[in-house]
């Protein structure tokens, strides 16, 4: 028992007096360099004797130093009165109260004889029944919590994990983890519906509503001033562009897609989900005696004009996309998987059919996720499928380098007659990003449709093509090499499918390739027109793309003997016809960029620049000789040009205005230089390219008083031809001088072969 001087007793040691009480101990003091001190316990030893005495021996100073020094801070100057025995054994007889093991007296062990037994250097074999046998709680601490408890079980394993290899160990540490996460976090699953729709009701609120103000931001921005004037400018897009809102869009999917998910498999949550729809849908088309599934249709043929159905799923969409070896990610495909349903307006179509597929959605995604809310899910397709209401290409503006396969169907302007040629023809498609140059179409694909009553229909040639992306479709040049003798050819249109996207352009003909037949032309440039869906017209959905922004409706263009049969216009609508082309050029300068559709249509579609002033110089035109060809207005700006030679050679134009000699000169190069062209186009192609020319350089208005002051009008023209009057030919001019402030460039299909 230890005292505050510092003085112990040793163990069964210490003198009872007669009233069994315990004397009081001596105190020792030693003086030693002038300092007092108390002797230690350890200094002394004490022996029993059989009188119950006690003798004090005092140990030697030199023993126990590192003792000395650790109770330095127990000693004191002065004496300090020993505590009171009892309370020094009340705290031993506490401390024996808890005891933390009790030994187990020697016995002998329990087992057969033997089996104890074991060779040296091999550990001995285990006892089955003592192993199943659990063990004894001799724990006085069995009131713990479980908490200690699993925290020294985890300092167990984790010291036990110490020893066992990197492999092991982070295999274990895994292990661990998991089951820590799978204890904190409770299973919203087990809950019931209502709380669970109550605890998710926000998030999915917030993630519809989010849907909704996106889909209407995007219709928005790409009406335009439409929108504004519908009541819906509130909405603030400036400086957002259609890119950043298609982002934008792609990840609001990806987050919907990843709300309330079983298991993450990789980086995209929707194209992990596609992929699975794959996997089912291939094993149900194995299976299925029809090669086309239940989430397959097939569109009807663009215009009923030969070209075959168009597959139209989900899984093909898929193919298109996994076959793009630019895409190296899943969320780059799930995104470019999204941009193209866009485009082909299938995404709400197409998240239908996914969804429809419980089973598979109640596997991947928990009772909570946004998926599986079906009020909300079906808002959400119905938000989607507004999107339909406005063109997007944001798949073929974005992916400009990829392969894609296009198939151009030639089409004749008849039934049966002349839809052969023993000639060769050839294809050129042109876009906004580029052509596929010259390609050469077989004699042997010719094909022909049936009516129902097995009579044939139509017949057409038709070739597939693949190069890389064109992006919009502007211009068609088909032509031939007018060898053979069915070589004229009589086109009523050319239709060139995207097989990715499935955008159809039809691009008007209507006009004979072949010599000595309508202008000798080889050769025509063909100005295409997107073609809306059949199932869109039928369908009822007449809130499209600002009419502006997307290619007039165009038929067949007017030939001059068409003209002649009574179809030309009187002068008054031809005067407005221009004037409507000429403001149809000036308001595309003002529109925003993104805004603008195509200049060359605007120029040479139906309603466009050349074909007004064809008809300008088609009236009081006198085409038509007895027993002769018929004459062209080319053949009039060539004679025209001959005169201006002839004059220039005798020297009347010398003693013009330098001005006007400088305008006769430039005229006379661009015809020389359109005839001198080593492409086959005939006379109304020609006339087509100086109009176009004359336009880019600001030269038209000055080369129409050539044409007025040559003598040969009065031979070629009637006296009330437009032509002839002085005040409309002034009217004109003026009009066409308004087109100066603009720069105006023209496709390289149009110029091909023109160096001027």
């Amino acid at each position: 028992m230890s005292c505050s001087l510092g003085c112990a007793r040793a163990p069964g040691l210490l003198p009872v007096g007669p009233a069994g009480a315990l004397p009081a101990l001596p105190v020792a003091l030693h003086r030693d360099a002038d300092v007092r001190h108390l002797h230690r316990p350890e200094d002394h030893v004490a022996v029993g004797g059989e009188g119950g005495g006690a003798a004090r021996v005092r140990r030697p100073r030199g023993e126990g130093p590192a003792l000395q020094r650790a109770r330095a801070s127990l000693r004191s100057s002065s004496y300090q009165r020993c505590s009171v025995l009892k309370e020094s054994a009340q705290a031993i007889e506490q401390r024996l109260m808890k005891i933390d093991h009790t030994a187990i007296h020697p016995h002998l062990l329990d087992m057969k004889i033997g089996q104890g037994k074991y060779e040296q250097g091999f550990f001995p074999k285990l006892q089955a029944d003592v192993l199943a046998t659990g063990p004894t709680n001799n724990n006085r601490w069995s009131s713990r919590t479980a908490s200690s408890q699993r925290r020294k079980d985890r300092h167990r394993q984790h010291s036990e994990h110490l020893g066992l290899d990197n492999d092991l160990k982070e295999k274990y540490m895994q292990e661990a983890r998991s089951l820590g996460k799978n204890l904190r976090q409770p299973k919203l699953s087990d809950l019931s519906p209502a709380v669970i729709a109550q605890t998710n009701w926000k998030f999915v609120e917030g993630l519809l509503k989010e849907c909704r103000l996106k889909t209407k931001r995007m219709l928005v921005e790409k009406m335009g001033r439409e929108a504004v004037e519908l009541g819906h400018g509130e909405a603030n897009i400036t400086g957002l562009e259609e890119n950043t809102l298609i982002a934008s869009l792609c990840d609001l999917l990806e987050r919907i897609w990843s709300h309330g998910l079983q298991v993450k498999q990789g980086k995209s949550a929707l194209w992990s989900h596609l992929l699975h729809y794959q996997v089912r849908e291939e094993k149900l088309e194995q299976q299925a005696e029809s090669p086309v599934s239940n989430g397959t249709e097939r569109r009807k043929s663009d215009s009923g004009l030969g070209l075959p159905q168009l597959r139209v799923s989900v899984i093909q969409d898929m193919r298109h996309i996994q076959n793009m070896s630019e895409i190296k990610t899943d969320v780059g495909r799930a995104r470019a998987w999204i941009r193209l349903s866009l485009e082909k307006k299938l995404l709400s179509q197409h998240l239908k059919q996914l969804l429809s597929r419980q089973a598979l959605t109640k596997k991947l995604y928990k009772r909570y996720a946004f998926l599986r809310c079906e009020e909300e899910k079906e808002q959400f397709l119905y938000h989607l499928l507004s999107l339909n209401a406005v063109d997007y290409f944001c798949f073929t503006s974005v992916f400009t380098t990829i392969m894609i396969p296009y198939r151009a169907v030639i089409i004749p302007i008849k039934k049966l007659s002349n839809a052969m040629t023993t000639s060769n023809p050839w294809v050129c498609v042109s876009g906004e990003l580029g052509d596929s140059g010259v390609m050469q179409i077989p004699k042997n694909v010719l094909e022909m449709t049936f009516d129902s009553a097995f009579r044939p229909h139509h017949s057409h040639i038709s070739t597939v093509f693949k190069c890389q992306n064109l992006g919009k479709l502007t211009t068609v040049q088909l032509g031939h090499d007018n060898s053979g003798l069915l070589a004229k050819w009589l086109v009523d249109c050319v239709m060139v499918r995207n097989e990715i996207t499935g955008h159809t352009y039809r691009f008007p003909c209507g006009r004979w390739l072949g010599k000595g037949v309508d202008d000798g032309s080889l050769e025509r440039v063909l100005i295409g027109e997107l073609v809306v869906p059949s199932g869109e017209e039928e369908g009822g959905k007449p809130c499209r793309t600002p009419p502006l922004q997307r290619s007039p409706s165009q038929t067949r263009r007017i030939s001059v003997t068409s003209l002649s049969r009574g179809g030309k216009p009187n002068g008054v609508q031809i005067q407005e016809a221009i004037g409507e082309a000429v403001n149809n050029i000036v308001k595309h300068f003002h529109k925003p960029e993104k805004e603008r559709g195509s200049l060359t249509i605007l120029l040479c579609g139906e309603n466009g620049l050349v074909c007004a002033l064809e008809q300008f110089f088609h009236h009081g035109f006198k085409s038509a000789r007895l027993f002769q060809k018929n004459v062209f207005v080319w053949d009039f700006v060539e004679k025209a040009v001959a005169y201006l030679d002839t004059a220039d050679q005798i020297g009347d134009l010398q003693e013009a205005p330098e001005p006007l000699g400088q305008t006769c000169e430039t005229f006379c190069h661009y015809v020389s230089a359109i005839n001198s062209t080593p492409r086959n186009i005939g006379k109304d192609g020609k006339f087509q390219l100086l109009v176009c020319l004359g336009a880019r350089d600001r030269l038209l208005p000055q080369w129409i008083p050539l044409l007025v002051e040559c003598p040969m009008i009065a031979r070629m023209y009637e006296e009330s031809a437009l032509l002839r009057d002085r005040t409309t030919v002034n009217t004109l001019i003026g009009v066409l001088q308004t087109l100066h402030d603009f720069s105006v460039t023209l496709e390289t299909s149009l110029t091909k072969g023109i160096h001027l």
